[in-house]
């Protein structure tokens, strides 16, 4: 969101996060963020001046504001996004607070602010995480091949109110015009999976371009898509390729935590995984097998009994605070 966006009533919430062995960046990301009530409100009297209310609301927000938190590249982790940070507007507050009267409570008006670093701001880095401040986790779909269970996940996505992304390898994506049109018409992303899942590590510089640049290119022109995340192949990559990703406008990103459905593992020892391993931030890799599709919903909902929201790669990845789901 920008900063000069109109004043919105925002629910704070509590950010409490177990980072586990988290070291360096990631760690030091943490520090200085506040828990926060998911509803601030203040009582006033009839008998407060102007002035008394005033202040009464800029020593809350003092209390209450959050700074915004820097993308960083991190050591092990490389690229990290920055998150928003969250600041009582003290003048549309005390506005407010005029207009509703003495008689009744008022609720602070927040508004985001930004980093001053973003991930833009990094330059041509890997991302295997979103910001541990944020909680959010993403599914992350790679699609080469699976076709029979694609429409199932669908369902059960649909099912859950969940939006993921999906990584379209292009000759998958040039046999199944049809098929790739519906995870756009459902309301999933769709990005960037190479054209014929080679290694990109031992590509030439012109042969990489090519297989990323024919799938962008194929994705605009069958399904509207401005592509936005390159996800290598098998996760091989070197930094040759996130630099001819990044030439091209794309961000080369990865995971955090891998399923490894296609060793075809049983659906409830990927549930346990990965409900044990997600947290803010966790990016998710998946694939449309069996056993990700057996899966798919008790994954979701162990991710949601942590507390944690699910979204698309580009919602993880962004800098944008959440509204919590009881709020929205």
């Amino acid at each position: 969101m920008k900063t000069d966006k109109a004043a919105l009533v925002l629910a704070c919430i509590a950010v409490i996060i177990g980072i586990g062995s988290t070291n360096g960046p990631v760690k030091d990301m943490l520090t200085g963020l506040k828990p926060q009530a998911a509803e601030t409100v203040l009582s006033y009297g009839p008998k407060e001046t102007h002035e008394d209310l005033r202040a009464q609301i800029a020593s809350k927000a003092a209390e209450l504001n959050t700074k915004p938190v820097d993308a960083v590249v991190d050591r092990v982790w490389k690229a990290i996004p920055g998150y928003n940070g969250l600041e009582v507007d003290v003048e549309a507050t005390y506005r407010n607070a005029l207009l509703r009267g003495p008689a009744d409570s008022l609720k602070l008006v927040y508004r985001q602010t930004e980093p001053k670093i973003s991930l833009s701001d990094l330059g041509a880095q890997p991302i295997f995480r979103g910001n541990p401040a944020k909680p959010m986790v993403s599914l992350m779909i790679n699609v080469a091949w699976g076709n029979e269970y694609i429409k199932p996940m669908l369902d059960i996505l649909d099912a859950e109110k969940v939006k993921v992304t999906f990584f379209l390898d292009g000759s998958w994506l040039s046999h199944n015009p049809e098929l790739a049109a519906e995870l756009v018409k459902r309301g999933h992303e769709v990005e960037n999976h190479a054209y014929t899942h080679p290694n990109m590590s031992t590509l030439s510089r012109a042969r990489a371009t090519a297989e990323i640049e024919k799938t962008q290119k194929l994705l605009k022109d069958s399904l509207g898509v401005t592509n936005k995340w390159f996800a290598p192949p098998s996760g091989d990559f070197n930094q040759q390729t996130v630099e001819i990703a990044a030439s091209l406008g794309l961000k080369t990103v990865l995971w955090t935590v891998d399923t490894v459905d296609w060793r075809n593992p049983s659906p409830e020892s990927i549930v346990a995984k990965i409900s044990s391993k997600a947290e803010p931030g966790t990016l998710v890799l998946m694939h449309p097998t069996a056993s990700s599709s057996k899966a798919l919903r008790g994954m979701i909902r162990g991710i949601k009994a942590k507390g944690l929201q699910l979204g698309t790669v580009s919602e993880t990845l962004s800098a944008e605070r959440i509204t919590p789901p009881e709020v929205e």
